[in-house]
């Protein structure tokens, strides 16, 4: 047996997964939370619903990659056999348009984009450089959240600022959550029943983080994130558009420093910035329910600004086959889809209200059609699987079967 494992660093976390690399069912996996601190733990997850939680100080990344060994090897899984090791990497900037093996040259040009992603780029770094030093036998594989984003036209791309900017600072869009709009909106083709070159989809990943991604002929051609995640939709503690004249106001009148500016607009805003005490929606939507006015105004908030991203979108791409709901609170919130559709009948969406009611990936709903059968425009539920995609394109690239165009890859969750 050979296991292929997809790896995803976090400033303070990690997440892992083995997957089986011939049937690619996922055989173990887990989350490791509050690296730096003296409470950080491990919990590993069994396919069968078994868990097994382990506390240990782990001050690093390195630490926390050992720690990991240390519990797959405790599930069986022998080193040895794990013939690739899939990262997530953040920021690949333009340099990175596709998956790519990790060479030293590559190493260089990830740490050179830390500047444009300061919270994530480094520790992806870390986990790369501990990986190869624990697995050496085994090929590591860099896999991009910006790498989808990169057939963006130029107008799309581009910002109206100085081009200098451009030029000498890389200031652009970029887009993130690349993994997870290829991959939902390779499955909506699959529910349409054509291949993904032939749709226009508007795929919508809701969860702590939230994007928009206008796709034509299954590329990407617009994404709501920019030069960093943090423009676009209203997220969980991140503000998301807002104008920039904001930024120098408050900085001037608070005296507060472009470091702190950062903590407010990605830490303190967004729904929690308008709520002023929550960032998960089920407590929003439940002191909603009790007439809180906040939390009213957060997700009003919220779901006007994806409903204004769904009208653009449409508008840049003329004609809509689907609209795809997906991320954690995209799959398992019928409130925020229907909040978001509403109103957007005269141009051919209409929801299911029923349906859309009772569809939740956390009661074992899978894909879903959510629009009423006479809806112009289909409205899917459709979980993500970003480590699917990991897995898939570090095979292909450590059999030499990779294809840099992503329409021309064969993969398994095409049928």
């Amino acid at each position: 047996m050979s296991y292929v494992l997809a790896l995803n660093c976090g400033s303070s976390s990690l997440k892992y997964q083995i997957f089986d690399s011939e049937t690619r069912n996922v055989v173990v996996g887990g989350n490791v939370e509050k690296i730096g601190q003296e409470d950080s733990f491990i919990t590993q997850k069994y396919p069968d619903g078994a868990k097994n939680r382990k506390d240990t100080a782990m001050k690093d990344h390195n630490e926390a990659l050992n720690v990991v060994m240390f519990m797959l090897r405790e599930a069986s899984i022998d080193m040895n056999e794990i013939m690739a090791v899939g990262h997530r990497v953040v920021h690949g900037g333009d340099k990175f348009a596709s998956s790519v093996e990790i060479t030293d040259e590559v190493i260089r040009a990830i740490e050179e984009l830390s500047v444009l992603a300061p919270l994530h780029n480094p520790a992806n770094l870390v986990g790369i450089v501990v990986a190869k030093q624990l697995l050496p036998n085994a090929k590591q594989v860099a896999v991009f959240d910006t790498a989808f984003h990169q057939t963006m036209p130029d107008y799309a791309y581009r910002y109206p600022v100085p081009a200098a900017w451009y030029r000498e600072l890389g200031v652009r869009r970029y887009g993130f959550h690349g993994t997870s709009h290829l991959y939902v909106s390779k499955r909506a083709a699959a529910m349409l029943g054509k291949p993904a070159s032939d749709i226009n989809v508007i795929t919508l990943h809701i969860g702590s983080g939230a994007s928009a991604t206008a796709i034509r002929g299954g590329r990407s051609v617009d994404t709501t994130m920019g030069l960093t995640p943090l423009s676009g939709l209203t997220m969980s503690t991140r503000s998301g558009d807002i104008d920039p004249g904001i930024i120098f106001y408050v900085m001037e009148r608070l005296g507060i420093t472009p470091a702190q500016i950062q903590v407010h607009l990605n830490k303190q805003s967004g729904m929690l910035g308008l709520s002023e005490c929550y960032i998960d929606h089920r407590d929003i939507e439940a002191a909603m329910a009790k007439h809180d006015d906040n939390c009213r105004l957060a997700l009003d908030v919220e779901t006007h600004n994806i409903k204004k991203y769904i009208g653009a979108y449409m508008a840049e791409l003329g004609h809509v086959d689907a609209i795809v709901f997906t991320a954690g609170v995209g799959e398992n919130d019928d409130i925020v889809r229907q909040m978001a559709t509403v109103g957007l009948e005269e141009l051919g969406i209409k929801l299911d209200a029923a349906k859309n009611a009772e569809t939740f990936v956390f009661k074992g709903c899978g894909e879903t059609v959510l629009s009423a059968p006479d809806s112009k425009i289909k409205v899917f539920m459709i979980p993500t699987n970003e480590e699917l995609v990991i897995v898939e394109d570090t095979i292909a690239v450590a059999n030499g079967t990779y294809n840099p165009n992503h329409l021309e890859m064969e993969y398994s969750f095409l049928k």
